[in-house]
């Protein structure tokens, strides 16, 4: 008996021209499904001048600019074009990714269409509220909005089983499974022509090491501690190259201090990347993967290092580092950049125990 095609549904507060591990997440997921499983509309905030040209429909209803508080637009989940739209398409499921803005719209759809939701549980929102909103009301208020949209959602997802974890501690009760993400790259390396090319244009010679580090430039990305590991190795005279590509509220803040710590020849800061060819040229040219986060709830970008086969050194008992054993497939380092920089080093002395952790 043939499958039924199903007709999806993703909805997001973030989508390309967004670039963050989300964002890549629900544009992977439409792909794959138009591609190999049904039929996909995408439904996401609108953002001026963009035009999507993709094989799927992208739905995009009206948004207020709040990228200055935030670093996104925020949807307006009631405009009556958008649902109605929406409620004339042959949807079976509703798939949201974010709990809010997304999860609201979804609700509001689902009362008309009477179609399931799934809500797959990214990022540890209560870190943003904390940083975003100084109010400690408003804060709880607004944790209590996102669980109340979590738990009216039929299913819920988690990303790793530390994502699972942050969203008990924000109170929700229910059940969940733990679903996690894959990534859109080709196992295997970038052509030597792509990385050669990529190291001349960016003057990283061959003989020395290249850290790397891609995703939004937030301070709660660990990017303090690569810095600091960073300084005590070029104290050392150890010879690297560090890349940070991305761009994020906290990125002028970032550059300020590497210049301050005497980073400013090792280090360059490259914008975000939308092409995904050119930037798995980078995790290939990568000698090692550097992401002390304790934010981020899955680590899309670890993956993507190890799809290159290049090794990454994350927190312990952190979310990144559920399923790494240190030494073996990944460096797993404590939350100070003493741990950070002496990991480095041990390995940069040893480049063949490089090779055998990517």
């Amino acid at each position: 008996m043939e499958k039924k095609q199903l007709n999806i549904c993703l909805m997001n507060d973030s989508f390309p021209p967004t670039i963050d591990g989300v964002a890549n997440c629900v544009l992977n997921y439409a792909e794959i499904i138009n591609r190999k499983f049904g039929n996909v509309f995408v439904c996401t905030p609108h953002y001026p001048g963009v035009e999507d040209r993709y094989d799927f429909p992208v739905i995009r209803y009206p948004s207020v600019n709040l990228s200055h508080a935030f670093g996104y637009r925020a949807g307006l989940p009631f405009d009556v074009k958008t649902i109605r739209r929406l409620q004339q398409l042959p949807i079976d499921l509703i798939h949201v990714h974010c709990p809010i803005m997304s999860a609201v719209l979804a609700r509001v759809l689902r009362e008309l269409i009477d179609k399931p939701i799934v809500l797959t549980y990214h990022t540890k929102f209560d870190v943003d509220i904390e940083k975003d909103i100084s109010s400690k009301a408003m804060q709880e208020q607004a944790i209590r909005s996102i669980v109340s949209n979590i738990e009216a959602c039929d299913e819920v997802w988690t990303v790793s089983k530390g994502a699972g974890e942050n969203l008990r501690s924000l109170g929700f009760s229910g059940e969940y499974r733990v679903m996690e993400n894959g990534v859109d790259f080709t196992r295997g390396c970038a052509s030597p022509e792509a990385v050669s090319a990529a190291r001349a244009r960016y003057s990283l010679p061959e003989e020395i090491p290249v850290f790397l580090f891609v995703g939004r430039m937030m301070w709660y990305k660990g990017i303090r501690t690569i810095l600091d590991g960073l300084a005590r190795l070029h104290a050392a005279k150890q010879p690297f190259r560090m890349l940070f590509i991305g761009d994020g509220a906290d990125k002028g803040e970032i550059v300020a201090y590497a210049q301050e710590l005497g980073l400013a020849s090792v280090c360059q800061f490259l914008p975000p990347i939308s092409d995904r060819e050119e930037l798995r040229t980078f995790y290939t040219l990568a000698d090692l993967f550097l992401f002390p986060s304790d934010f981020d709830t899955n680590g899309l970008v670890v993956h993507e290092a190890a799809a290159g086969a290049t090794a990454s050194a994350t927190l312990r008992d952190s979310c990144a580092s559920e399923g790494m054993i240190d030494g073996r497939n990944g460096l797993i380092v404590d939350r100070t950049p003493e741990s950070l920089a002496a990991a480095c080093k041990a390995v940069l002395v040893h480049p063949e125990k490089l090779k055998e952790l990517g």
